[in-house]
């Protein structure tokens, strides 16, 4: 099926994570059981898909955007499902399946881009300080948090680090994110402190960072397990994620003047607008700070 052999090279050439095939997947089908609602089999169906969308007099995706604006499904919902099917379009183009793509007529969602939740540096120590450092999981839980909060890392890039990968003079650690592309990142001293304390206890062979308790890598449905227990713990009442952190570390960084660019590269952010989203944060902030201080303001 046309669908499966674009997964397929979405996830073998282009890197693409599980997670993202599998949305793009669901995306591509859901339009598909539009345009055929009451298909019967798979033998001819790539035959039949073809021919709709090379009839250029018929706007099937127009129709189908439309249908899906006025269900009131979020213009966040709708721009993703547009990503999806104009890329499944163009492998279709490179294929020399179809010689158009049909996605170019549509006009995308203008999204108003949400600005993320943050803690403040007082919440965030605050979050820190209460992680006991007793036993080999407790220990395991501070040195992962503080390298959380240090690096600005994904969920899923964290739970990907191996032991291995940290270079402890340098202080830096080499990180897989998306699309299997590399990227080395600086680790705060606080961060690595605890991880050596943490392995020093469990031994440093080259193995995942982060065990659990049967010594096997430590997944990032755990991670998040593990964050939202000690949330509830230290009482602190916020929504708080890994991805949390994340915003919390580039929020800050750029509050105490780092360089718009150089938080990109940290992040691992292929164009510099995903990262400016974090301006908006500093600017209202600082909007209110001369509202309260200019005699004139």
């Amino acid at each position: 099926m046309l669908l499966d052999k674009y997964i397929a090279t979405l996830y073998a050439e282009k890197g693409s994570s599980n997670h993202t095939c599998r949305a793009y997947s669901n995306d591509i089908m859901e339009f598909m059981q539009y345009c055929f609602p009451d298909r019967d089999g798979e033998s001819d169906f790539d035959d039949n898909f073809l021919k709709l969308v090379k009839n250029q007099n018929h706007p099937i995706v127009r129709e189908y955007m439309m249908v899906l604006y006025r269900s009131g499904i979020k213009k966040q919902s709708c721009s993703r499902k547009l990503s999806a099917l104009k890329s499944f379009f163009h492998y279709l183009i490179k294929s020399g399946l179809i010689d158009f793509n049909p996605t170019d007529l549509v006009p995308s969602p203008k999204v108003q881009r949400v600005i993320p939740d943050f803690l403040t540096i007082d919440d965030l120590f605050r979050l820190l300080d209460s992680i006991k450092s007793e036993t080999i999981l407790e220990k395991r839980n501070l040195a992962m948090f503080e390298m959380f909060y240090s690096t600005g890392l994904r969920v899923s890039e964290m739970a990907g680090v191996d032991f291995k990968d940290i270079d402890f003079e340098k202080q830096v650690v080499k990180v897989t994110g998306k699309g299997a592309k590399q990227r080395i990142v600086p680790v705060g001293t606080r961060a690595l402190t605890c991880i050596n304390k943490y392995r020093a206890m469990i031994g440093k062979e080259n193995v995942p960072l982060f065990l659990n308790k049967n010594k096997s890598r430590l997944s990032d449905r755990s991670m998040r397990r593990i964050l939202s227990s000690i949330v509830t713990e230290c009482g602190l009442n916020l929504p708080v994620s890994p991805h949390t952190l994340r915003h919390s570390f580039a929020t800050h960084m750029l509050d105490s003047g780092a360089d718009l660019r150089g938080i990109q590269e940290v992040l691992g952010h292929v164009t510099l607008s995903t990262t400016q989203i974090y301006t908006h944060v500093t600017t209202d902030r600082l909007m209110q700070v001369y509202d309260r201080a200019h005699p004139r303001s």
